[in-house]
């Protein structure tokens, strides 16, 4: 497998990463998860956009080679066809870390940054099993909404998702908010609308949420994100999680069922979608 590191492609292998790495020793950067399909970054406008507001909110310069949308594209491209088999959809990861060492006060707003891939497999399938966590609870903070600085949290979470045997987890917020689920964002549909949890509450802000959200802009379908407490959710039509893999479906959570999975506006919203992913 081929990676880029810092610009340069080679086995993944031959990759050594110079100490100190604040990335290591600090937790001190981010990373994105995207998808490559037909000749181009899904989503990308809403990675480009998290991207911006997480060097902005670390205050680390984005590399040349990812510094515009353009750019971005183009570097990833060079990956995905260096790939053995390159042919099929990728799933990308994207890390970056402030250059350099020094304690906690950073000297430098350089980044460094490494980029792999792997094929892409969708996960579209009803989550059939999901419940409120009762181990973690999420913060809201400066870096809250961006993917990295809060990474050890998710562990946990997945850990209790083990432990107790479920598909999926949802999240709260310290003050009893419904935030995201483990590894995706969360929303449900009520009385021919959706509401999603604010960021507020403490979660990554999602990019496939935010494609979502143009999606429902098209069929006129009202939008609420704010501050609700699992009542809310548990009083839905129906709920799903989303993020670059998949729209999934939620059929039980807790005690609650629902029939997520057949509701017709989840379904619309899911076609629009789709349309809007189609090459022009």
């Amino acid at each position: 497998m081929m990676v880029l590191y810092n610009g340069g492609l080679l086995p993944a292998n031959a990759v050594r990463l110079a100490l100190p790495n604040r990335g290591l020793f600090f937790n001190d950067g981010f990373f994105e998860t995207l998808v490559w399909a037909d000749g181009r970054l899904r989503y990308l406008t809403q990675h480009w956009n998290r991207m911006q507001r997480a060097a902005a909110a670390l205050g680390l310069v984005l590399p040349g080679p990812l510094a515009t949308p353009e750019a971005l594209t183009a570097t990833l491209a060079r990956l995905v066809a260096a790939q053995p088999a390159p042919a099929g959809p990728q799933r990308l990861r994207l890390q970056l870390w402030r250059s350099g060492g020094g304690l906690y006060a950073p000297a430098t707003s350089a980044a460094e940054w490494l980029a792999t891939a792997q094929p892409f497999a969708a996960r579209e399938t009803p989550v059939e099993s999901a419940d409120f966590a009762a181990t973690v609870r999420t913060a809201c903070s400066p870096v809250s909404f961006c993917k990295g600085p809060n990474a050890l949290l998710y562990v946990l979470a997945a850990r209790e998702r083990e432990q107790r045997g479920l598909e999926e987890i949802l999240l709260l917020s310290a003050e009893g908010y419904v935030a995201e689920a483990g590894a995706a964002a969360v929303a449900w549909i009520r009385d021919g609308a959706v509401w999603t949890p604010a960021e507020t509450a403490g979660g990554v802000a999602g990019t496939r949420l935010a494609h979502l959200r143009a999606a429902a802009e098209k069929l006129a379908l009202p939008w609420h994100a704010g501050l609700y407490e699992p009542a809310a959710l548990l009083a839905a039509e129906a709920v799903f999680t989303a993020n670059v893999a998949g729209i999934r479906p939620v059929l039980r959570v807790g005690e609650a069922t629902f029939a997520s999975d057949h509701h017709p506006v989840l379904r619309a919203l899911r076609a629009a979608e789709q349309r809007l992913l189609r090459p022009e």
